[in-house]
């Protein structure tokens, strides 16, 4: 592995639902328009009752087999994105962060994992190089004078966080600034202020017909009580009418509820392969509501299946590369390891999963390129700087550690890294191999020096 490169421990949790009774694709299970690959769960309900195969036509479909169950992808199993990093698991100084993937689909040969398994990854984190310290409160300052005038009121006095003050984010405990009565032995006047409005007399009616005449007033009062001024020392009366009056023209027309008009198809089937919909619709206008009348009771869209009954197309994928083979001139005889003579090799990958007419994977299966092979070469080398600190490991086993190392690595040959292949075209050349690096020992070792930490603050993990 090359320096610099990080280390990954993936675990993998698998869990079962149950051991079914009839075939899978003999069931009649509850079917979604869409499966959603990073929450894993079913969205837009086609159905309930459609046999599994009939749903899975289309492979970007969804399905539960009962209400309360969890939802099952349609097409091939496949690893969702990596979730979000978790919050480091302290505020300060060093922790660790955890982050997972799960896969969704259903098993079988083009398959990429096996369904419902899932995958953690941990690393240490760092929010804080420190933790926030407690300061320390200065003297009180003096007291503030009475807020007011008469009667009884509030002095406050303050202090500062300052003795010493606090670091990293830190704060004083309690608070800075507090209160006590303070009493002027004045009397305060008792200004006058009225009490809330009493009800609106009623008007005649609650509704009328179009074009009706002029309408009549309304009255309300109010008193100046809440509280009324007082006598010694003497307060202010209340300002304004004790009387209002408003007008009841503008009533409302008497209202007329809405009725349904018939049912009238949108259109046809709205998927041409796998299972779809159709819709109905109806307007809320036999006659429409006026004047505040209530609005048709009951939805104004009605939905049913529709099945195709043809399987949708599915894309094909590539599959990894296989690894390069043997860098050689198979047409000649000549050795070509340890030197400056330029080989062939070729790696390949297969496309898997394509079914009913769905998209060949673009691109070639075959990949060949030029090669000096040092294969077990002795080559001077050189050591590699610390790379960064790897993933923790265990990511959720007892005492954790994390590594990082430094590698001898082979210094390659100054060969020509270009070739003039047919029609003069220039070509690229690789070194292919593992050649045997030859270092001034470090620590006592020849290839590979090692450094393991433990990881810090680790919290338990989820079940």
């Amino acid at each position: 592995m090359a320096g610099g490169e990080e280390f990954r421990l993936l675990v993998v949790v698998s869990w079962w639902f149950g051991v079914l009774e009839a075939p899978a694709g003999a069931q009649n299970v509850f079917c979604y328009g869409a499966f959603d690959v990073t929450s894993g769960k079913c969205n837009d309900l086609l159905g309930e009752g459609v046999a599994q195969d009939d749903c899975c036509l289309n492979h970007q479909y969804g399905f539960q087999l009962d209400r309360n169950g969890p939802c099952q992808a349609c097409q091939a199993a496949h690893w969702s994105d990596w979730s979000p990093w978790s919050p480091c698991s302290v505020s300060c100084r060093e922790g660790v962060q955890r982050r997972n993937r799960t896969c969704h689909g259903r098993n079988g040969p083009a398959g990429f994992c096996q369904a419902s398994a899932r995958q953690w990854e941990m690393k240490a984190c760092s929010p804080m190089a420190c933790c926030p310290r407690v300061g320390g409160w200065s003297a009180w300052a003096a007291w503030s004078p009475c807020s007011v005038t008469c009667l009884r009121g509030l002095q406050t006095r303050k202090r500062t966080c300052t003795n010493p003050a606090p670091d990293c984010g830190g704060s004083c405990l309690g608070d800075g600034a507090e209160q006590r009565s303070c009493d002027t032995n004045l009397i305060c006047p008792t200004h006058g202020n009225w009490g809330n409005w009493g009800n609106w007399e009623p008007c005649p009616a609650t509704c009328i017909p179009e074009g009706s005449g002029p309408q009549p007033r309304q009255q309300r009062r109010r008193q100046c009580n809440s509280p009324p001024p007082s006598r010694d020392p003497p307060g202010n009366p209340c300002p304004g009418a004790d009387q209002d009056y408003r007008s009841c023209s503008g009533l409302p027309f008497c209202p007329q509820d809405g009725s349904w008009g018939s049912w009238k198809p949108t259109g046809s089937c709205s998927v041409t392969c796998g299972v779809g919909r159709t819709v109905e619709k109806r307007l809320c206008d036999s006659p429409a509501p006026k004047h505040g009348g209530k609005f048709c009771p009951g939805p104004d869209t009605h939905t049913d299946t529709c099945n195709t009954r043809t399987p949708c197309p599915v894309d094909g994928r590539w599959r990894e590369w296989s690894e390069w083979s043997v860098c050689e001139r198979k047409a000649s005889n000549i050795r070509i390891a340890c030197d400056e003579l330029t080989g062939l090799q070729a790696r390949t990958r297969t496309c898997v999963g394509r079914a009913h007419e769905g998209k060949r994977c673009v691109g070639p299966t075959m990949d060949i390129r030029s090669c000096y092979n040092v294969q077990l070469c002795s080559l001077k080398g050189a050591w590699t700087e610390w790379s960064p600190w790897g993933l923790c490991n265990p990511p959720c086993g007892e005492k954790p550690m994390k590594s990082r190392k430094r590698e001898c690595k082979a210094i390659y040959p100054n060969y020509p890294m270009t070739v003039e292949g047919e029609n003069g075209k220039v070509l690229n050349v690789s070194f292919w191999g593992r050649p045997r690096p030859n270092c001034q020992p470090l620590d006592g070792q020849g290839l590979v020096v090692e450094e393991q930490a433990p990881c810090q603050n680790v919290p338990p993990c989820e079940d």
